[in-house]
């Protein structure tokens, strides 16, 4: 069996206050449910990071971008036609979940402790390295 051609990109927000990263859970019944992530979702079309980050922060957890978009790291997603960019985002504003189960404000360490969707996990041993 051949992996699907990867032709979508996912943009991953990596939303830092301090030492702590903002991480969601998954709503059950979707692809990874129940797992955590870094919040975002799939470019449109003709969105950049910047875009699409602005609009599914927006939609999922009422967060106001207000800058970022430097690519930390890009995942191939194996099991799908994904690639998953990790891009450092600033934002305003409290998260209010739409669309997850939960969110937390995670330091690097603690990150470890939550069963992570795989693409972010691998991303997360990165940071912890």
């Amino acid at each position: 069996m051949t992996s699907p051609p990867h032709t979508r990109h996912v943009v991953a927000a990596v939303v830092r206050r301090g030492a702590r990263y903002l991480l969601c859970q998954r709503a059950l019944g979707t692809r990874h449910g129940g797992l955590w992530e870094f919040p975002g979702g799939k470019l449109e079309a003709g969105e950049d990071h910047l875009m699409a980050a602005r609009r599914e922060l927006r939609e999922e957890l009422d967060l106001k971008v207000t800058s970022g978009g430097e690519l930390l790291h890009s995942e191939v997603d194996p099991a799908s036609s994904f690639i998953i960019d990790f891009v450092a985002i600033d934002v305003e504003g409290e998260p209010h979940c739409h669309e997850h189960m939960a969110y937390d404000w995670v330091e690097v360490q603690e990150i470890a402790r939550l069963e992570l969707a795989p693409a972010d996990e691998r991303f997360a041993q990165r940071l912890s390295a």
